[in-house]
């Protein structure tokens, strides 16, 4: 029996016609933090977006198994109450919609179960205190003024409401400073536990210093090329992906 939380095998993904993943493989068990590297363009994204479910990501080939599940065809909603969570790299403004409605009405979606307000400021509360963030952002219209570094917490926040079986962050750190950069990681790391894992899409090792992943994997044109620890990352840092790119051209 597989512990296996998330099975990704021969992935291909067409957008708009054009062939983005050529053939993903990739397993995340359960209690797993997994970083995706990789230059601009090679696929991280797309394949963030794709295990979401977003419509315009067309799944080609392969399959997409999720808690014993094949879930290829099923639409964001029924992805989201099985427990998969997306940050956006660009969360979206919602003017007329507040932090806590927005927070409560999703909770309420996803759980099945109706939020009921004094338990949930509660709950809310607690979990901003824990990202060191002021309580009025709770009244503040979503992500509406926010700075960008602001916007990556309420993204955070909302993963801690939700509590989901599998976290993929999208570029949370990028405009971060180091400061918070560690509240982001720290809000992370309080989320994992033996039954949830994470998949960190990024550029910057100042967050997987703090993380501590289990495997960083690079994505290169389209597939994952190379596996490893916390070592792979600190060589891209250093020599970027030149070598990498030489090397898997070689085989």
């Amino acid at each position: 029996m597989t512990n296996n939380l998330l099975n990704i095998s021969n992935l291909k993904v067409n957008i708009e016609g054009k062939e983005i993943l050529r053939g993903v493989d990739l397993q995340v068990a359960k209690g797993e933090i997994h970083v995706i590297m990789g230059p601009n363009g090679g696929g991280k994204s797309t394949l963030g977006y794709t295990l979401m479910g977003h419509p315009q990501y067309e799944i080609i080939d392969g399959n997409i198994e999720f808690d014993g599940e094949i879930i290829n065809d099923l639409k964001v909603d029924k992805r989201a109450k099985k427990g998969i969570f997306l940050s956006f790299q660009y969360p979206e403004e919602i003017p007329g919609v507040t932090v806590e409605e927005f927070l409560r009405t999703a909770k309420t979606s996803v759980s099945g179960e109706i939020q009921k307000i004094i338990p949930f400021k509660k709950l809310l509360k607690e979990k901003m205190n824990q990202l060191e963030m002021k309580e009025e952002y709770a009244s503040r219209y979503l992500n509406l003024g926010f700075s960008g570094g602001e916007k990556k917490k309420n993204e955070i926040l909302q993963m801690s409401i939700l509590e989901p079986k599998l976290a993929i962050l999208d570029e949370t750190d990028s405009g971060l400073d180091v400061d918070a950069i560690r509240i982001v990681a720290e809000g992370v790391k309080k989320l994992q536990d033996r039954e949830k894992s994470i998949i960190v899409i990024t550029h910057y090792n100042k967050l997987l210093e703090y993380l501590q992943p289990d495997f960083v994997h690079i994505l290169l044109d389209g597939k994952i090329v190379k596996s490893g620890g916390l070592e792979l990352a600190q060589e891209i840092d250093k020599k970027g992906y030149e070598n990498i790119r030489n090397e898997f051209s070689n085989k």
